[in-house]
């Protein structure tokens, strides 16, 4: 069940039609090293939030107020930074003691609506339930720094690449209900092996982000093609509306989960690297065993050969989960896309010996003074490898 504040921001972007999603970064709020603070917002969109467009060798304030969940009303400023080699826009200014841009909020979700261009409600999130209720109820997903929501856009999926639409439509024609999910992570990936020419040649991180991002198009294409229907007729009552709609968002968030795992496990099989899927192990179920059942339960078979992968779409809490599986593995790892957690969250990481495998791209979203702290997923793969052939 979403929290107050997450129902009021799906209710208020759909009320205003357009919402701004983005992860805090470490750059936010001020972990860099450099002179910048305050939220990032995407210079593609900037006539959502300034009057002032983006102007080389310019720097511009738009003065906004801004109602954040709490209550609280904060005159900021929407400031262009266009001297010297910055090139960005940024919100800043909110006054002492403001609770949402500390070091404990890289990885939480902000969303800001703008409710006309010099005001605007805003939202933080922080609890992974609401940061994926609030992907699903809007249909979108934060799979890079930022996200639009815009409920006047047009409706049909185009994509870029005339070859990707075609095999898309293709799968979409003939369905009539939702296939596997596994359907949906195999289609995408062959998509990506037949229309871009450099997706066999990119390193696992890159075509790991490829995947989920791509099957997400997808999976959008063949929910409007199947639920448009049941949501453009006439419901029985308000139950009945609230019942189709939990279905839904209850797909989409299973799928996410889904889908990451399956794009894993065919890296891990193109990688030649062995393992077991959620088999039963002590009275626990990992995600990924490797080299598998077999090799754990034997007592002879070397500790430091033995790995134990969980995977989360978030990890901000459900981290804790991967500490009691698997108790013969001291060392554990976690993949996730998170797109950033906290320093305090990775020290406890630490200390519960838990080390999280993020993709390359999604680094500079963590904390610098604890990215050392990270592995790629090809750096995951080479250890193990080196580690299974020793």
């Amino acid at each position: 069940m979403p929290s107050p504040a997450c129902e009021e921001a799906i209710k208020k972007a759909f009320d205003y039609r357009k919402a701004i999603l983005k992860f805090i970064s470490p750059n936010d709020v001020g972990l860099t090293g450099g002179h910048q603070y305050g939220y990032y917002l995407p210079k593609k969109i900037w006539r959502l939030y300034t009057v002032h467009g983006p102007v080389k060798g310019k720097n511009y304030e738009h003065h906004v107020e801004v109602i954040w969940q709490d209550g609280c009303i904060t005159q900021s400023i929407v400031k262009w930074y266009g001297v010297g080699t910055r090139s960005e826009y940024r919100l800043t200014r909110f006054g002492r003691g403001f609770p949402f841009l500390t070091e404990d909020c890289v990885g939480n979700l902000l969303i800001l609506i703008p409710e006309r261009i010099d005001r605007f409600f805003a939202c933080v999130l922080d609890l992974e339930d609401d940061i994926e209720d609030i992907q699903a109820a809007l249909g979108v997903d934060v799979v890079e720094r930022w996200a639009l929501f815009d409920r006047d856009a047009a409706k049909p999926v185009e994509t870029e690449d005339a070859c990707m639409d075609r095999h898309f439509r293709e799968f979409a024609k003939a369905l009539t209900d939702f296939p596997p999910t596994l359907a949906f992570a195999n289609e995408a990936r062959q998509a990506l092996i037949e229309c871009v020419k450099s997706f066999m040649d990119s390193p696992s991180d890159n075509r790991l982000t490829m995947c989920t991002d791509t099957e997400y198009k997808l999976f959008k294409l063949v929910e409007r093609k199947i639920c448009e229907p049941e949501i453009v007729r006439v419901f029985k009552s308000v139950d009945d509306f609230l019942g189709t709609a939990q279905t839904i968002l209850q797909r989409r968030k299973a799928r996410a989960g889904r889908s990451l795992e399956h794009h894993v496990e065919y890296l891990l099989r193109e990688a030649e690297i062995p393992f077991d899927i959620r088999v039963d192990v002590e009275g626990t179920k990992p995600d990924i065993l490797i080299p598998g059942k077999h090799a754990y339960l034997d007592p002879d078979y070397p500790l430091e050969k033995l790995f134990m992968l969980g995977i989360k779409t978030t990890c901000k809490d459900r981290w804790r989960q991967v500490t009691k599986e698997a108790p013969r593995i001291s060392h554990k790892h976690i993949l996730t896309i998170q797109q950033g957690i906290s320093i305090n969250q990775i020290d406890e990481m630490e200390r519960y010996s838990v080390k999280l495998v993020v993709p390359h791209g999604l680094h500079t979203q963590y904390p610098p003074k604890r990215r050392d702290k990270l592995l790629t997923f090809a750096r995951f793969i080479d250890s193990v490898k080196v580690k299974l052939a020793g």
